[in-house]
């Protein structure tokens, strides 16, 4: 970490909570704790511009580094962090400014929470977190270690901080807590999913006041400490299962029968238990080549991982809104309900879209639920839709209301509720899964096998913008295709997706997280 300026104080302004920083520069933010006599000032929320290091406040006294660093984590990379447990406060510095603001955009619209108190969050004043090696260790070794389990490495054994953190695991048990279990998690989930941090030795799954839960045996306490540090707070699904980890008192699990319930890794002589379905050697296999759900738990984009805590949020019922969203700032010569409705249709199913009629630039969306506009407003806000930069907020509104009939409202209201293209009315849908921000390159599937690459590029191509690159993929039912923007991908979402390619073949266009 960068050395600290030793003339710069931290400290409170009387009769605020707000914490108080000079710095040296105008462009960092520096604490060493030394000197509390100088006055500060308080950051003020409304005037501060966007910057990737923001302020918590109003936190827990008991409150982990972990549990602030998960805090932001959902929305990209956490880079540094500042702990101020005497004033309840902390700092936290993410990867990029875009990351920040996708955090402070959500977090405005639902409260967060820690250990089930509301804290607040802003941005600093600053634009830099530096901290002193010698000061905030444990913190900087959390981070570490978070950082470290997130890029899918090592920590490094030279840091002997972070190896004390690490090596502070008390168990190579896990307790795990399901919360929103919307979906069936099964054992096999569990096992690919912890997999990744180290050898799963065996694992015990049961339910215990109503909640699905299991016990996690990892060879060695450091890998459990590793899967607990970055899958803590993450979803399975990304709007739902939500899991809870904590070491468990145990330290070794006595697995008596291989089935559906329980599983020894290392004995699989083990019988199945009477009544109970023996392990299915395929299944288990089709488990461990199926990495669908590892793209829900690896770090994401900002924009994608900020969905997933808008979905794990609002699901535990802290949303509190009504699933009507404002959008505003629309180009009022181009837009139409059923461009909108396509649109926010890839975050959730609109029902009803209202174009506002003294207010054409405007329109209200009606999701299906509180959760889904959610999931449309982080994703959605601030991005660039026929030339302009739309805004996306919830509405007061209950509803979005039908015009009165007879009354010729210009086409303006549309009611969508039973669209056959909604993308997630089936329960369990694989559409919960693909669920990412807008992005220059679609993923296109319910190709005719009679279609060419160059059919597609023309296609896209006519829908105004550059194709860079194409690939096809899964026996050409599907493929990759990358504007040279996220403008022209948005616009083309919108012009072709249920596009009629012939032959009862209605093309799919959703965002992909991939590149070409």
């Amino acid at each position: 970490m960068e050395s600290i300026v030793s003339d710069v104080a931290v400290g409170m302004k009387r009769g605020s909570d707000d914490l108080n920083l000079y710095s040296t520069s105008p462009n960092s933010v520096t604490a060493n704790g030394n000197d509390s006599s100088k006055k500060l000032r308080v950051e003020d929320r409304m005037e501060s511009p966007p910057s990737r290091v923001l302020h918590i406040r109003k936190l827990p006294s008991e409150v982990s580094e972990t549990e602030v660093i998960a805090l932001g984590l959902p929305f990209g990379k956490v880079t540094n962090i500042l702990m101020l447990k005497g004033k309840n406060q902390a700092f936290l510095e993410l990867g990029t400014e875009e990351a920040a603001v996708t955090m402070v955009n959500y977090y405005t619209a639902v409260m967060p929470q820690v250990r089930n108190v509301p804290v607040f969050i802003q941005f600093s004043n600053h634009k830099e977190l530096k901290t002193d090696s010698t000061l905030n260790q444990r913190a900087q070794a959390v981070l570490q270690a978070v950082s470290a389990v997130q890029d899918g490495g090592s920590p490094n054994s030279d840091n002997s901080m972070l190896d004390s953190v690490l090596a502070h695991a008390p168990s190579p048990v896990l307790r795990i807590i399901i919360d929103n279990m919307f979906y069936p998690v099964t054992l096999d989930v569990l096992q690919q999913i912890f997999s990744k941090f180290g050898t799963v030795m065996k694992i015990i799954t049961f339910t215990k006041n109503n909640q699905f839960q299991a016990l996690l045996q990892f060879s060695e306490p450091v890998n459990a400490q590793q899967a607990r540090l970055s899958l803590d707070g993450q979803n399975i699904y990304n709007s739902c299962c939500t899991l809870r980890i904590d070491f468990s008192k145990l330290v070794n699990l006595n697995v008596k029968y291989n089935n559906d319930k329980s599983r020894d890794y290392t004995r699989p002589e083990l019988p199945a238990g009477d009544g109970q379905p023996a392990v299915d050697p395929a299944m288990a296999a089709a488990y461990n080549k199926d990495s669908s759900l590892l793209g829900a738990i690896n770090p994401m984009s900002a924009a994608a991982a900020a969905a997933a805590a808008a979905g794990r949020m609002a699901l535990s019922g802290h949303s509190g809104c009504s699933g009507v969203l404002l959008v505003s700032n629309l180009n009022e010569e181009m837009v139409t309900p059923q461009s909108l409705f396509t649109l926010f249709g890839v975050y959730g199913d609109a029902q009803r879209v209202k174009i506002l009629y003294n207010k054409k630039d405007s329109a209200l969306i009606q999701m299906s639920d509180g959760n889904q506009a959610q999931l449309a407003m982080s994703h959605l806000n601030g991005q660039k839709m026929y030339g302009k930069i739309i805004r996306v907020t919830l509405s007061k509104h209950q509803a979005v209301q039908l015009p009165r009939e007879g009354l010729d409202d210009q086409g303006l209201t549309k009611d969508f509720t039973n669209s056959p293209l909604h993308r997630f009315k089936k329960p369990g849908s694989k559409n919960f899964q693909n669920i990412f921000p807008p992005s220059a390159t679609l993923h296109l599937s319910n190709v005719p096998e009679d279609v060419t690459e160059e059919d597609l590029r023309l296609l896209f191509s006519n829908a105004g913008g550059i194709v860079k690159a194409f690939k096809f993929f899964q026996g050409h039912k599907m493929a990759l295709l990358q504007m040279s923007t996220v403008e022209e991908a948005i616009q083309a979402l919108m012009d072709l997706h249920n596009y009629d390619m012939g032959s009862n073949h209605h093309l799919k266009v959703s965002f992909s997280k991939s590149t070409i």
